[in-house]
């Protein structure tokens, strides 16, 4: 676990790779996925057992996730695994976040001055 300190008080705690865009960040803005059966399957509640990786819930970081052939890797498991139950919920996320605004304080504070 890596811990950051000093110039960057935004990442305060533990922080995390997304095997996508390798871009570090905390582990709140992440998925985690873990493998079940040879399935990598989303862990939304971070509690599953076994080996987990990180993913932005971004279609363009899956993508590249499984162009660079990153889950093998991760998960330290040879051969090919079944993305789908990831794919699935990735695509609802980004259908979701597509309709509704991301920072729900944000939209709260609008008011009309009229």
């Amino acid at each position: 676990m890596v811990q950051r300190r000093g110039s960057d008080p935004e990442h305060i705690g533990p922080v995390r790779t997304c095997v996508g865009c390798r871009a570090r960040t905390l582990p709140s803005e992440l998925l985690r996925m873990v493998v079940v059966d040879g399935v990598v399957i989303p862990d939304t509640r971070r509690r599953l057992p076994g080996r987990g990786a990180w993913l932005h819930p971004d279609p363009d970081c899956l993508r590249n996730a499984e162009k660079r052939r990153a889950f093998p890797r991760a998960f330290r498991i040879g051969g090919p695994l079944d993305v789908e139950g990831v794919r699935g919920h990735v695509e609802q996320q980004s259908k979701q976040v597509a309709g509704t605004p991301r920072d729900r304080q944000e939209a709260r504070k609008q008011v009309d001055p009229s």
